[in-house]
């Protein structure tokens, strides 16, 4: 397993393949449903530099305030991304992202926006939540909070190699589309031996 450090440039994100697995160490973003239609609203300057040659982790953390005002992450498992599709690949463009970290993968605009823009869809385990929440040492800010809420805020932080997979590449390669191509024929194949 490679470890990618975050920000990383886009010479290196188009090496990387489905099947690749990564570890992440860095600075990343976490976004789900609110935060990216608000991120296409306008050019949100001051989130900008810190989504820049990164990743947004479609996640709604559970998190701890300390008495100092600090922040910790309880649990950190990844949500469902399809729901970002119509958002994902214009934030990707807009923003400089490099990679998408979620569960379940992205449609055709997604593929197509990581191809044109060199970025990566990367796959988290589901289930998993405490652990992963391990692999992020530091909460740096918070953006929106008392707007969106803790699940919908969107968390800048710092991860100690955080476990992915890539499972769509920029070169139009989607693990999830093959999976489905599979379990098409497969069913279509069960379906025509009952008859």
């Amino acid at each position: 397993m490679a470890e990618l450090k975050l920000p990383v440039s886009e010479e290196r994100i188009r090496e990387l393949e489905v099947g690749d697995f990564v570890e992440l160490t860095g600075r990343m973003i976490t976004g789900r449903d609110a935060p990216h239609k608000w991120l296409m609203e306008d050019r949100r300057e001051d989130v900008l530099p810190f989504m820049k040659d990164t990743v947004i982790y479609h996640c709604g953390p559970v998190v701890a305030k300390h008495d100092d005002g600090s922040y910790d992450f309880v649990a950190a498992g990844p949500t469902t991304s399809i729901r970002e599709e119509p958002y994902q690949a214009d934030v990707i463009g807009r923003y400089g992202l490099r990679g998408v970290i979620g569960k379940g993968g992205m449609g055709q605009k997604t593929l197509a926006g990581l191809a044109e823009h060199g970025a990566v869809y990367l796959h988290a385990v589901g289930g998993a939540a405490q652990v992963l929440a391990r692999a992020i040492p530091r909460v740096e800010r918070v953006f929106m909070l008392d707007e969106f809420g803790v699940p919908e805020a969107l968390w800048v932080i710092e991860v100690e190699r955080f476990p992915v997979m890539v499972t769509m590449d920029s070169h139009g390669t989607s693990l999830h589309d093959e999976v489905e191509g599979h379990s098409q024929a497969k069913l279509k194949e069960l379906l025509g031996s009952t008859g």
